[in-house]
């Protein structure tokens, strides 16, 4: 790397805005409501196509599953004022 794009990122990632565990859990329940969203229109597209329709069925239920454990768990790491 360069002089100039050494000093140009050296200070990237100095100043963080909560624990990296923390924001682990902010991203994932990001990244899982978004696919969740996505279920129904999958479940859509797949008509015709029952097994098809049974998988998307399934994943939406497991992510309503992990959504509803990962805003648990984010609650209790809030409640013990760790986060």
């Amino acid at each position: 790397m360069t002089m100039v794009a050494e000093s140009q990122m050296e200070h990237i990632g100095e100043t963080k805005g909560c624990a990296d565990h923390d924001h682990d859990m902010v991203h994932e329940l990001s990244k899982r409501l978004d696919s969740l969203w996505r279920c129904d229109q999958y479940i859509v597209n797949a008509e015709g196509h029952g097994d098809l329709q049974a998988f998307w069925r399934d994943i939406k239920t497991q992510e309503e599953n992990n959504i509803s454990r990962l805003k648990e768990i984010i609650a209790e790491h809030i409640s013990k004022g760790c986060f």
